[in-house]
């Protein structure tokens, strides 16, 4: 149905999971070995991208594609299982982005939607399939949809968007003099877009540098295993490709993640080398440390309890019954008979507005526009802790005493 299907089961070196490869060259064998897991997070997200596809497709490529076709198509995929109304939306802004940048040159440009493009004269037999690719005059774009809502993806120097890049202008350099590149991430569910200039001559030089030494290594199943962020991948953004398959069960993690303990306990002296207080450059840290080993940890538990259910066995541990909540076989059949029996529905029901998503989707354009933005309004998040790296920008804090922090006037006091 997408392009990361495609990368999994045919590309080992595909650009989807090429941060794992670059950084951990024989990862890529060890994956291959490993059964692929599917996951409704990644199906969700290739559903949302054949909607953008499609979309896309009638405005470019297809320009014969009648409205009949174009809405049974789309009919089509709004019944799949895991379809969400608000698809709809996001693969709208998807496409707006796509349209400014192609509407935005003198000229009419060369696109292509889902293109499969080759990167083979740099990673043996690597190929993945770009979202969409315009090109102009000697620009090159290369965007890439991203449907998950979790951590904003970044464009500067991504390998992923890179990779299509090298494969776009190894397909398309004959016919076009390509000598700047710009790579663009839309991740519409985040309201953070992301892109990034370079030039083609640059891209080549990396391919060589670096892409060409690595993809060696991790064809041949070579190289260090060098445990990292990259392992756990990009769940939350619906990308099965980006996260290690090794993850939960590699030796080199289980080796990093023990390393944690060894930097705060000195073995021959049998006591704790650290002093009582640790130091906040200390604390941030071992944080990013003991990060790491949380999420892995918990890939471990997730891994040895779908052996387990599924008749493997483990020794040392066993699949027990959770917390069940009670529920109602068939509500409308038991409320039926209670408002038969006497009782009055407003005892029954909640009345409780929509989601302000599906509000949206049952407004017209100039209701939203005229009525409902007036009302919409986006508060402050909580705060929330992450690596100084992290693409989101830093929360703008306001100094507060603890007396207003605790309550003001209601502080306890003694």
């Amino acid at each position: 149905m997408g392009k990361k299907k495609e990368e999994r089961t045919h590309a080992l070196l595909s650009a989807s999971s090429a941060e794992k490869w670059i950084h951990c060259p024989p990862s890529a064998r060890l994956e291959a070995s490993i059964p692929d897991e599917g996951s409704d997070d990644a199906k969700r997200g290739t559903l949302a991208h054949s909607i953008g596809e499609l979309k896309l497709q009638k405005l470019f490529t297809d320009k014969n594609m009648t409205e009949r076709t174009y809405k049974s198509r789309l009919k089509k995929l709004q019944q799949e299982e895991l379809y969400e109304p608000e698809m709809d939306g996001y693969t709208d802004e998807y496409v707006d982005y796509v349209s400014s940048t192609a509407f935005g040159f003198p000229g009419q440009p060369f696109v292509a939607v889902e293109k499969r493009v080759d990167y083979g004269p740099w990673a043996k037999e690597g190929f993945g399939t770009g979202d969409c690719i315009i090109i102009y005059g000697n620009e090159l774009h290369v965007i890439d949809f991203k449907y998950g809502k979790g951590v904003p993806k970044k464009a500067e120097n991504n390998p992923q968007l890179s990779l299509y890049a090298l494969g776009a202008y190894n397909e398309f350099g004959m016919l076009f003099n390509i000598e700047n590149v710009c790579l663009h991430i839309v991740q519409p569910r985040t309201a953070r877009n992301s892109s990034w200039r370079t030039t083609m001559r640059e891209l080549l030089s990396w391919g060589e540098t670096v892409i060409r030494p690595a993809a060696d290594l991790a064809w041949e199943g070579k190289g260090e295993f060098r445990p990292a962020d990259y392992c756990k991948g990009d769940t939350e953004n619906y990308c099965k490709n980006s996260f290690c398959k090794a993850y939960g069960r590699c030796r080199a993690t289980v080796e990093h993640n023990m390393e944690l303990h060894a930097d705060a306990w000195d073995g021959e002296q049998n006591q704790k080398r650290l002093p009582p207080l640790i130091s906040w450059e200390e604390a941030g840290a071992l944080l990013k440390k003991a990060m790491f080993l949380k999420e892995w940890v918990q890939k471990l538990e997730k891994i040895i309890l779908e052996r387990i259910v599924s008749g493997g066995e483990v020794p040392g541990w066993k699949a027990i019954e959770g917390k069940s909540i009670r529920k109602l076989s068939d509500a409308d059949a038991a409320f039926a008979e209670l408002v038969q029996a006497g009782y009055d529905e407003a005892v029954l029901y909640k009345r409780e507005p929509i989601g302000l998503g599906e509000l949206e989707k049952a407004l017209s354009k100039e209701d939203k526009q005229n009525i409902l933005s007036k009302y919409i309004v986006k508060p402050q998040g909580k705060p929330a802790l992450a690596p100084e790296d992290d693409a989101r920008p830093a929360m703008v804090l306001q100094t507060v005493s603890a007396e207003e922090a605790f309550g003001g006037e209601n502080t306890y006091k003694e």
